[in-house]
């Protein structure tokens, strides 16, 4: 089985994924894709999508909003599946909060921030839904 995979330099400094796959010994069937992509094509980081797709691989460890986003526009049917466990021991997290920050002490901007977030939440839910992004607070459909 050929496994795809995001990779970030040649410096030892990869995905999550690389290296538990590498603690694991499964390195012989990885096909690496780079996580920067050519930014002359419409959607650079596709290509490991567009790789599972096609049959080039077998399965892809992708980021979610990324493989989301990619495997909503493909022509071919693909499943999103979260990783498990969320966090591989002794720590190698698979998954990632996102945040927003202010100056600190900005309490005003800061309220101002958390008002406008509470109230635009389902506008925000509505955009990752029709990106395709998978969330890590809701079920592997989106629920």
């Amino acid at each position: 089985m050929k496994i795809g995979v995001q990779l970030i330099g040649d410096d030892g400094a990869n995905t999550p994924p690389v290296h538990a796959l590498a603690n694991r010994g499964i390195t012989a069937n990885l096909v690496g894709f780079t996580v920067y992509g050519d930014y002359k094509q419409a959607s650079p980081s596709s290509p490991i999508v567009n790789a599972v797709a096609n049959g080039a691989v077998d399965v892809a460890v992708v980021w979610g909003p990324l493989a989301g986003f990619a495997a909503k526009s493909s022509p071919v049917a693909l499943v999103i599946t979260p990783v498990s466990p969320r966090i591989d021991l002794p720590y190698l997290p698979f998954v990632f909060d996102v945040a927003m920050g202010v100056r600190r002490g900005d309490s005003t901007l800061r309220m101002r921030v958390d008002e406008i977030l509470a109230r635009r939440k389902p506008s925000i839910d509505s955009i990752l839904a029709e990106y395709g992004v998978p969330r890590a607070d809701r079920g592997p459909s989106g629920e």
